[in-house]
């Protein structure tokens, strides 16, 4: 994404700090406008998560965003029900499986519903909650930036589909 420095954990050439996105020790205290962070938080246990989301909050400067997707549980049932109860519709977004070097693997950690999310949100201070809209932020055309935060059943189907993703805005 222009405009933005990007911490992964992955090799890829646009990664300007290759490292874990918690802890951040290279980053000053509210030094920050926005993070951006599209499915990465479940890869904490919930716990971790808290710890996670409180050293966003130490980066962000006074009226800084945080801008967060996950996937949303609850719309993975739906999925999950709209497939016959199959299991294998929902594996993927529900376990992940993210090579971060060459066979290794992590997994996620944890789900959130909306009022998970909502409660660790509010639990660490983030104030003015509220949904972002990725389509609006990102775009929907085919040549947009692209990531899960787009993620729709059926797939990239925004006109008819419905999101799997929470999309979540918290600001310091």
């Amino acid at each position: 994404m222009k405009g933005y420095k990007h911490i992964d954990y992955s090799s890829y050439d646009h990664i300007d700090h290759k490292q874990p996105i918690y802890p951040l020790p290279f980053i000053k205290d509210s030094s920050v406008d926005e993070i951006y962070c599209s499915h990465a938080l479940e890869y904490f246990d919930y716990n971790e998560g808290i710890k996670v989301l409180n050293e966003w909050k130490r980066c962000l400067s006074e009226g800084g965003i945080l801008r967060l997707s996950v996937p949303d549980f609850d719309q993975l049932i739906k999925v999950y029900e709209q497939n016959n109860n199959d299991i294998n519709s929902i594996i993927g977004p529900v376990f992940g499986r993210w090579e971060v070097e060459e066979n290794k693997f992590i997994f996620h950690r944890t789900v959130y519903t909306r009022q998970k999310l909502l409660q660790a949100l509010e639990k660490v201070g983030f104030k003015e909650i509220c949904d972002w809209d990725p389509l609006e932020f990102h775009g929907c055309e085919s040549n947009s930036f692209d990531d899960y935060s787009k993620a729709y059943f059926p797939h990239m189907d925004f006109a008819k589909g419905f999101p799997i993703s929470l999309n979540i805005l918290g600001k310091v």
